[in-house]
């Protein structure tokens, strides 16, 4: 008879969720806080789909929703160098507008400490290479911590972001919002010694809330469960109106789905760099594959989703917070 195996279980990893709520924020906040495989250690709040104010009530009314109790702690109001700009066209007046659902007033408050301060202080106090940062909005918020606290990029264990595209812009022909909207913050980011992983259009394209998978969520049959269904809802109406996606594409939990089983995707080692100055061209991820990537490379980026696990890990995530 075979004997059991004595292996511990895997530890949590732990994150901090920078992110901008906005539709797929609020699921990426699902999946955080509904994996077992995922510690989620705070979320913090950057100006992108809408302005710093809204996006933080948003975080609120998602984890009041949610029950969700890890600490919010609001960010940067403004990129490092250019003007606010957000994405009203996707996301509504509201950052997080939904119809036929209503949002509840927020009972989750927010902490004093401002997110940079939380993320130094967090990545600082652990032991080193245990906190993973999970930025899924623009990445000031990240740029900002390690510009004020450079050792950082020793300690964090590694960058996984939502954001960017190899092929495939939002915002422009050829760059996604997150980083067109703040350049020099991405060019901080990708440019630093840690690991960098990232999860973009190309990628989260493929991870579209069809009619089957809402099916899905809506057979959970709970106030979660409803509030995701209204958030699908409102999402592919916003992108058929917008850009012409018949089902929209839910981009942030992807980030957050590699980090509890990174078999979910498809990575590939290449050289990535930001480019600040084209007429044309700002904003834009430029990954290198002509060549094998260097031994000192520490970007890749995700090629390929397993949509049908994806849409498992959500669903369970929604169902355990239910």
């Amino acid at each position: 008879m075979a004997s059991e195996s004595t292996n511990p279980a895997p530890s949590p990893r732990t994150i901090i969720l920078d992110c901008d709520p906005g539709h797929d924020d609020a699921v990426a906040m699902i999946l955080s806080a509904g994996n077992p495989n995922i510690e989620l250690a705070g979320v913090t709040t950057i100006g992108g789909n809408h302005t710093l104010p809204k996006v933080t009530r948003n975080a609120q009314i998602v984890a009041t929703i949610c029950g969700i109790e890890a600490p919010i702690f609001a960010g940067c109001t403004r990129p490092l160098v250019r003007e606010v700009t957000v994405a009203e066209d996707i996301h509504g007046d509201t950052g997080m507008e939904i119809h036929g659902y209503d949002l509840p007033e927020p009972t989750v408050g927010v902490e004093d400490m401002h997110a940079v301060d939380f993320i130094i202080k967090t990545v600082m106090e652990a032991e080193p290479k245990t906190v993973t940062l999970v930025p899924t909005g623009p990445l000031t918020n990240i740029a900002m911590a390690v510009r004020k606290e450079p050792r950082l990029a020793e300690r964090v264990r590694e960058v996984v972001l939502m954001g960017g595209g190899y092929h495939t812009g939002n915002w422009s022909a050829v760059a996604e919002f997150n980083i067109k909207v703040d350049p020099e913050a991405a060019h901080i980011v990708f440019n630093e010694s840690w690991p960098v992983t990232m999860v973009g259009l190309d990628l989260t394209h493929q991870a579209l809330a069809t009619p089957e998978v809402e099916e899905k969520v809506k057979e959970i049959g709970s106030d979660v469960a409803d509030f995701v269904v209204g958030l699908f809802d409102a999402f592919r109406k916003n992108y058929k109106d917008a850009q012409g996606f018949d089902n929209p594409p839910v981009h942030d939990p992807c980030a957050v789905a590699y980090l509890i089983d990174p078999d979910v995707m498809t990575t590939v080692k290449v050289p990535v760099d930001v480019e600040l100055h084209g007429g044309l061209t700002t904003g834009m991820t430029v990954a290198d594959f002509r060549a094998p990537a260097p031994a000192d490379c520490t970007t890749q980026v995700a090629v390929k989703l397993d949509a049908a696990k994806f849409w498992s890990l959500v669903v369970d995530a929604v169902r355990a917070v239910s």
